[in-house]
């Protein structure tokens, strides 16, 4: 397990080969589709994280950036549109696509 405490943790890998590992700091944190073209090289999800645990799991599998989504989390009835709620950045799990730019 990449996460101390209690994470839940599911990912899928989709590359035959095993890429190498990469620094965190080489890892770009993205919050939506880059314009660039890029394969996914796997899908994760972990309960109770941090983006930057998130990060690290990319890096360890060789991901030259990570796209999170936030998910669940809390939110105010009263504001219905997610871009107004002042609970939208509130989270209890991430899901990341890690991906690999293609070569131009």
């Amino acid at each position: 397990m990449f996460i101390a405490g209690c994470a839940n943790e599911a990912h899928r890998y989709y590359l035959k080969e095993k890429l190498p590992m990469k620094n965190i700091k080489e890892v770009e944190v993205l919050w939506e589709t880059p314009p660039r073209p890029y394969v996914v090289i796997a899908d994760l999800q972990a309960s109770h994280v941090t983006v930057k645990q998130m990060q690290k799991r990319a890096a360890e599998i060789g991901a030259d950036a990570v796209i999170v989504t936030l998910t669940g989390g809390w939110y105010s009835e009263s504001e219905i549109w997610a871009e107004n709620d002042r609970y939208s950045k509130s989270y209890r799990g991430l899901i990341g696509t890690a991906i690999k730019y293609k070569k131009e």
